[in-house]
Formats: C-alpha cells, sequence, structure tokens
C-alpha cells in the first residue's frame, strides 16, 4: 500500500459553482486515490510522509477533453483564417506530412514532452489517418504519465488526396488492425474512435465505425456544430437526419452505445441539445479556438443549467495553446461577451465554474477524476506563484491566489504534478 499526504494551500470544485479552500489543508493519498481534504493529518494516517508545500496553492489536475496533436506543430499560423478555409489551405496538407515516420516522430517528441510540463494531466486527442503515426503518438504519450485517450482519425471523403482514405472499407479495415495492434499494451494510454467530422466520413464509413464501437465498448469523439457553414454542409450531406448529432446518433456515434464527445457545440438547435442531454455526450467547450476561426460563442452556461456534461478543450491548433489557464479565462471572458451581444438572459459563467470545467467537469469523462473528494483520482498541481506581483490592498485569500494566477501566471508555473498519485516532476 502507498500512502503520502500534500500540504498546503488545497482548492477544489465541491459543486459546479462553489470552490471547496482549505488554507494549509492535508490531502490523503492512498493508492493513487484521495482520500480526502483535512485541516490537520489524521491519526490514521500519523506515519505516512508528508510532501510539504506550504504556501503553495495545490489543485486538481486540468482535463483537455479536445486537442489535435499533429497540429501542435503549426500553432500560433494562420489565425486569421475562417474554419474550412484553414482546414483545407493548412491543416490538411501538414497532417498529410505524418505518413513521414521521421517526421511523425520529431512532432509527436515536442508535442508529448510539452504536454506533460503543462498544467493538463489528463487529455482526449486526435491524431491523423496514418496508423504508424498514430501508434507512435500513443507510444509517446505513455512515456509522460499522462492519461489520455488518442484517435486514429477516419476520413473517406471531402479530403484532398494525400488526405483521403482509399474506401470506407479500408478506413474500417485500418481502425480495426490499430485497435488490435494497441490492445493491452498501455496502462495510462486508450484508443477512442475517432470520425473526424461528418462531412469528412461516408455513410457507408460511419457505420462501419459504429459497428466497431458496439463491439468493443469504445468512446467516441468528433465535432459538432461549430460554425455555420459547416452545419450547412452536413444539412446538404445528410437530409435524413433531424440535426448534425443526429447524423452521428443514428449510427450509434452520439453516446448510445458509450461515451462520447463532441468538440464545439456552438450553434446547438434545442433538438440537438436534447439529444446531447439523453445521451449523455460531452460538450468540449473550446473558446480560444471558437474566436480564431470565427465559429461562434458556445451557450456554456445554458449547457451547465440544463445538465449536459460540460468540459474544455484547448483545440490546438484552432487554439493557439495546450494552457488549460488560458482556457479557463476565455471560457469567462467568451461567456460575458455571450451575454453581452448574442443572449442576455443567460448569465455568464463565474470563476468558479469555468474551473470546475477545466477538472470535475472534464474529469467526469475519465470517471472519478478532477477533484480531491474522497474516492476521485490524485491528480494534483503544486503551482508556483513566484513572479506574480501581490497587491498591496489587502491579504487574498486561496480562491483570490488562484484566480490572479490563472489570469496572470503561465504553464511554466506548475511546480509539481501528480498523475494517479505518481509525481512526475
Amino acid at each position: 500500500m502507498s500512502r503520502f499526504i500534500l500540504k498546503g494551500d488545497i482548492l477544489y470544485s465541491e459543486t459546479p459553482s462553489k470552490l471547496s479552500t482549505w488554507k494549509d489543508g492535508v490531502l490523503i493519498v492512498e493508492d493513487g486515490v484521495s482520500k480526502g481534504v483535512f485541516p490537520e493529518v489524521p491519526a490514521s494516517f500519523a506515519n505516512a510522509p508528508i510532501h510539504d508545500y506550504t504556501g503553495h496553492l495545490i489543485i486538481p489536475g486540468l482535463i483537455d477533453l479536445h486537442l489535435h496533436a499533429p497540429q501542435y506543430a503549426f500553432r500560433g499560423m494562420w489565425m486569421d483564417e475562417e474554419l474550412l478555409d484553414w482546414l483545407n489551405k493548412h491543416t490538411f496538407p501538414i497532417e498529410a506530412r505524418y505518413k513521414e515516420a521521421a517526421f511523425a516522430e520529431e512532432a509527436y517528441k515536442i508535442f508529448t514532452q510539452d504536454l506533460r510540463r503543462s498544467a493538463t494531466t489528463r487529455a482526449v486527442m486526435f491524431s491523423t489517418i496514418h496508423k504508424e503515426a498514430t501508434i507512435r503518438l500513443m507510444e509517446a504519450m505513455e512515456e509522460t504519465g499522462l492519461v489520455s485517450y488518442v484517435g486514429k482519425v477516419n476520413m473517406d471523403r471531402h479530403s484532398p488526396d494525400i488526405l483521403r482514405e482509399e474506401s470506407a472499407q479500408a478506413s474500417v479495415q485500418d481502425t480495426i488492425a490499430w485497435l488490435d495492434e494497441v490492445a493491452g499494451r498501455f496502462q495510462n494510454t486508450h484508443p477512442i474512435i475517432t470520425p473526424r467530422f461528418v462531412p469528412s466520413c461516408s455513410d457507408e464509413l460511419m457505420e462501419g465505425l459504429g459497428a466497431i464501437v458496439k463491439e468493443r465498448g469504445l468512446p467516441v469523439q468528433s465535432h459538432l456544430s461549430e460554425n455555420y457553414s459547416e452545419i450547412e454542409w452536413v444539412k446538404q450531406l445528410s437530409p435524413d437526419s433531424a440535426n448534425y448529432g443526429d447524423a452521428y446518433d443514428r449510427f450509434h456515434l452520439f453516446g448510445s452505445e458509450g461515451k462520447a464527445i463532441m468538440a464545439h457545440c456552438n450553434h446547438s438547435p434545442d433538438e440537438e441539445v436534447r439529444l446531447m442531454k439523453r445521451r449523455g455526450t460531452f460538450v468540449a467547450h473550446c473558446p480560444d479556438s471558437n474566436a480564431n476561426l470565427a465559429s461562434g460563442i458556445a451557450p456554456v452556461r445554458r449547457y451547465l443549467d440544463e445538465g449536459v456534461h460540460v468540459g474544455l478543450g484547448t483545440d490546438v491548433a484552432g487554439g493557439a495553446t495546450v494552457s488549460l489557464f488560458t482556457t479557463i479565462r476565455e471560457a469567462v471572458q467568451h461567456s460575458k461577451l455571450r451575454w453581452r451581444l448574442v443572449d442576455g438572459e443567460l448569465p455568464w459563467l463565474t470563476f468558479a465554474e469555468a474551473f470546475f470545467l477545466a477538472t470535475a467537469g472534464g474529469g467526469a469523462f475519465f470517471g472519478k477524476v478532477g477533484s480531491f473528494a474522497e474516492g476521485f483520482a490524485a491528480d494534483a498541481l503544486v503551482l508556483d506563484e513566484h513572479g506574480i506581483p501581490t497587491p498591496l490592498m489587502k491579504e487574498l485569500t486561496p480562491q483570490e491566489r488562484l484566480e490572479r494566477f490563472i489570469y496572470l501566471g503561465h504553464e511554466g508555473s506548475v511546480l509539481h504534478k501528480y498523475v494517479q498519485g505518481v509525481k512526475l516532476f
């Protein structure tokens, strides 16, 4: 049995709108799981070693529900484009290069090393259509010690020749071969079925992927109602579907057979929202990407109020950074803009709610993750506030310090990271 104690100023989400804060609290960890937070060490743990971070903030690890690993190589570029132009002119040609083993090896090495040093402890990500490159990404992610889902992308139509699979049958067969090759190989890295989005996947391909999901009980990730042009395109391609979400659901790719994450959901109509709630679909809210690619502002307040699962995604490289600190503050900012410019009936997100999305909200996709309540995985960050100026007017509470850190800090400010009770650095 492994047990130890983290001591410091501890914060985690008690509810979506309330943070639990413990000044000089102690987090008890046993076999990689939290036994709870206490004001002092319980007698039964008196002999457990203490990792003493007195004076430092300790928070749950942050969860990234949506990013594109191959796009890390060109993040922060071509941000003056709209979504579909950005994909066709820049993204697809570069993703095609992952067919080259040396290119994929070097790019994924850089990506995974940087992700390891970030505030992210768990992530759900796209690879490309290339089986070997996807396996290399999974190998590299396993080496980081983070917990992740990695998907080999499926695309058999409306894509450039250099990034289109030969046929629906070939795509399904390649996916099965990939799944068989990685089965049982990894402890922390898991496969996830990944149709890129409805426009790039024929009905035959979607049907084949749905059969894999039903047979193997795998989760699904894709994109949903991100952009007006994309939505209109889906209406033309799937005239028999009631809405964009139904174009997935009819093939068992929307959560009916297991967990599903849909990125963006900026313009989901009422019936689509009801379907997401009924299926337990997770929304990956990606504010940085939504702004960069002029996609829209997701109604996250509505999703929270109606009980739809919501977490955050950096959506690299539509988003320019893997920093979930940035994503948290942008979630608040975008919700305020939506309140001011789109729908004054929906209040904006509070800081506590945005923090919840990055921790327990997204963490629910992984199970009991994203909190320090008893029974949750012991994923933790120790934050370094050095270099952030302290205001002179008052002594700050732990919650005020955390908010300032997220608005003023940077990725290098993670002092220590634990995943499932294992200290990574």
